[in-house]
């Protein structure tokens, strides 16, 4: 029932054009989401839904209120007429709310945080899925300096924050918020570009997600052993690191190579060089990752031979198809 609801929410928020509709599959997204992040009745994870909750609540809330401002200005619901600027600003900023876009991002690593690692993968693929949409349509009547703003400060923030980080679930939760703001930088001169990025970020975090969850490793001393226990993974993993960090001939490089290219195309040689400065600080830390996976044999060692022994519950092809997506894209350029 509540995946069914998750999937219903989101396609209700695609198919909409008036904003209620929109708003209400935002909210049956939120509410099928919240039992799933809560069922492990971990007092972390309720923290972190509750958490969840009140974000995504106050952003439903703005949503609401914006759309009905500009129903009472001017007379229609259609997402297209945003002609107000008041409800304009006020929609973006309710939707940068719910995607985590800086700065409005601080829920994000701590929601992140408390979670599972197949909860944090929906959390950080599809439920930023339409939000998303919804920036997208109404990018157009945005302020252009306000999207630039939030994609540059989101681009820098994800950088800056992962640097300190030792838990994986929050380095992806920073890396999650950088990818964001390379979308939205783009947004409103080429969105078929935005779409570009999303799609890739979803194979690459996918496949990190999952290779996570088959080694059950929530900490960078835990990656450290994962070597002995399959050897092949830790490589395509690494690999997996330096494509979300956007290093060619991966994946990853394709949506960053382009958006910089659109960004000089249309006079912005700062913004280019600002977003290119900051995807190194990503890298940074996707780099220190694939240090301590592969580089470095772990001090402490694991006294039991049975952990690579259990086999894994977990079905192969997800994690096989997400891992090839996010290393051999390129060519598709």
């Amino acid at each position: 029932t509540l995946l069914s609801s998750l999937g219903l929410g989101t396609t209700l928020t695609f198919a909409s054009s008036h904003w209620l509709l929109a708003w209400m599959g935002l909210e049956i997204n939120t509410l099928a989401i919240i039992p799933l992040m809560a069922q492990h009745h971990h007092p972390r994870a309720v923290e972190a839904t509750t958490k969840y909750f009140l974000t995504q609540a106050t952003a439903a809330a703005m949503i609401l209120f914006a759309s009905t401002t500009n129903a009472w200005i001017t007379g229609v619901w259609d997402m297209n007429s945003l002609s107000n600027p008041i409800a304009s600003t006020m929609i973006i900023a309710a939707l940068a709310l719910k995607i985590g876009l800086a700065p409005m991002h601080f829920w994000m690593p701590e929601v992140l945080q408390g979670l599972d690692l197949l909860t944090g993968l929906v959390l950080s693929t599809w439920q930023k899925l339409a939000p998303l949409a919804l920036i997208i349509q109404t990018a157009q009547s945005i302020d252009p300096l306000l999207l630039t703003a939030l994609g540059l400060m989101s681009t820098l923030i994800g950088g800056w924050g992962g640097l300190n980080q030792t838990q994986l679930r929050k380095i992806l939760a920073y890396s999650s918020i950088a990818h964001m703001g390379w979308m939205i930088i783009v947004l409103q001169y080429a969105p078929q570009l935005t779409l570009l990025a999303l799609l890739t970020y979803i194979f690459m975090t996918s496949a990190a997600f999952l290779t996570l969850k088959t080694s059950s490793a929530t900490k960078i001393g835990t990656l450290a052993t994962v070597w002995s226990k399959s050897p092949i993974l830790t490589t395509t993993t690494a690999l997996v690191l330096l494509s979300l960090g956007g290093l060619p001939p991966l994946t990853g490089f394709m949506p960053k190579w382009l958006i910089l290219q659109e960004l000089a195309k249309q006079n912005l040689p700062l913004v280019a060089t600002i977003m290119a400065l900051a995807a190194l600080l990503s890298l940074y830390f996707y780099l220190r990752l694939c240090y301590a996976m592969t580089l470095t044999i772990s001090p402490n060692t694991t006294a039991s031979t049975t952990p690579w022994r259990v086999r894994t519950t977990q079905a192969p092809f997800p994690l096989a198809l997400a891992t090839v997506m996010a290393l051999g894209l390129l060519p598709v350029t």
